[in-house]
């Protein structure tokens, strides 16, 4: 993948050089505008909603589906570099990819869309999903301050319970703290029940779960400013963020294998009641009900250990749309995708997907657990809006240092003193490079 964007980015940066930004198209049907997407499970409901814009306002909106997502990611590279995007597009990838898609021309500026009507569209949608979208001034990417994408849904990822099984260990309700959770884990363990699963064979939930802790436990500031090398990952916190994995190890919290288990397996097991709680996201409301209709299950905050600092969650925009810059009819596409995200379609398309709607007015036309994962939205914080990111060589050492406590091979402090390494050497490259 980081390949092809690179060539992307080569091609289209002697593009420029040659004076070929202009996108030139054929000339299209105005009546008509063209959607791509990646999302297999909303195709069929898509292509609903578009037939019926088509009836209120004789607009024709194809949509058109690539997936899996590496396929749409491909497609939408080689048409960016052959100018033949279509009108709505989202663009699935790392915030600087999507900031050179804007400085190269590809995608629209919607800000004063937004503005429109004293904000009207912007104050309707979740503020953390739009922020996934927007460019502040002075961000790092050179992009002029603005919002260039328009979120479809939002996401967020918190701990999921059993209500049956917490049931038979004897609670009644979920646990509030840390310490609480260890105990449940262990009247559950003597009633033959695991604790948690989760696919922490795939390192960035695993790298999740560690980095609602580190907010809960230090707080913000000083994770940013342990990313920009101002403190040691041997600082106390870390380690102590660290040992969660050891106390989930010996107490036998963890289901077994979950250091290799991919995230599908993971919400089997929960739908098929082989644990009391999962660590997931919201998408996963819809993937529990295909296979078990009748689990019964709450969400929550990950049980904190602290109460100086509030407990950050992952989430923000699950998907978004993007309008080209270079389509003649991007009048006409925006006013598509500001009909989609309207409170009437919004709640459509919740009911039909599962997904938690953008709109913050379709709320109340949600299931009750997607609710649940609703009201936390205020708690969301993510990588793509962050002040400043971790290396992700320095990543890639603290993600592997989790799995190496989690199987017993290394102690917390000795993962903490490796990862610091890494990022002493990172540093001193990055001053080598100045």
């Amino acid at each position: 993948m980081k390949k092809i964007i690179s060539f992307c980015l080569v091609l289209t940066s002697f593009m420029v050089s040659f004076g070929f930004v202009s996108c030139s198209r054929p000339k299209k049907d105005p009546n008509t505008i063209t959607l791509w997407h990646w999302m297999t499970d909303r195709d069929k409901t898509f292509k609903e909603l578009a037939a019926q814009y088509k009836e209120l306002t004789g607009i024709d909106v194809q949509i058109e589906l690539f997936a899996p997502s590496d396929s749409y990611t491909q497609k939408v590279v080689a048409s960016a570099q052959a100018k033949i995007l279509p009108d709505i597009y989202g663009v699935l990838d790392t915030k600087e990819t999507f900031a050179n898609f804007i400085k190269y021309g590809y995608i629209a500026d919607l800000t004063q869309e937004f503005k429109k009507n004293d904000g009207e569209w912007e104050k309707e949608l979740f503020t953390k999903a739009l922020d996934a979208n927007r460019f502040e001034p002075g961000n790092g990417y050179d992009v002029p301050p603005g919002i260039y994408g328009v979120p479809l849904d939002v996401t967020n990822i918190q701990m999921l319970y059993n209500k049956k099984l917490l049931k038979k260990a004897g609670y009644d309700a979920p646990p509030e703290t840390y310490d609480e959770f260890l105990e449940m884990a262990k009247a559950l363990k003597r009633i033959g029940v695991p604790g948690l699963v989760s696919g922490w064979g795939e390192l960035w939930l695993a790298d999740c779960f560690a980095s609602n802790y580190a907010f809960n436990i230090m707080g913000e500031e000083k994770v940013m400013a342990t990313y920009r090398g101002e403190v040691p990952y041997t600082d106390k916190d870390w380690v102590r963020v660290f040992q969660i994995f050891k106390d989930l190890v010996d107490g036998d919290v963890l289901v077994k294998g979950v250091v290799t288990k991919p995230n599908k397996e993971a919400e089997q097991d929960f739908a098929l009641e082989r644990a009391a709680f999962a660590f997931n996201g919201s998408w996963s409301v819809n993937v529990y009900k295909e296979i078990n209709p009748d689990l019964e299950y709450g969400v929550i905050l990950p049980p904190a250990i602290s109460n100086k600092y509030p407990m950050r969650i992952w989430g923000g925009a699950g998907s978004n749309f993007v309008i080209s810059n270079t389509s003649p009819n991007k009048e006409k596409a925006i006013a598509f995708v500001r009909w989609l995200t309207s409170q009437k379609q919004q709640a459509y398309l919740a009911e039909q997907t599962r997904n938690l709607p953008s709109n913050k007015k379709a709320l109340s036309s949600i299931s009750k657990v997607l609710e649940e994962f609703a009201q936390s939205m205020d708690n969301t914080t993510h990588p793509t809006i962050w002040p400043v990111n971790e290396s992700p060589v320095v990543t890639e050492k603290y993600t592997k240092g989790l799995q190496s406590i989690i199987i017993g091979k290394k102690s917390p402090e000795e993962v903490a003193k490796e990862i610091q390494e890494v990022k002493e050497k990172e540093m001193e490259k990055e001053q080598r490079r100045k």
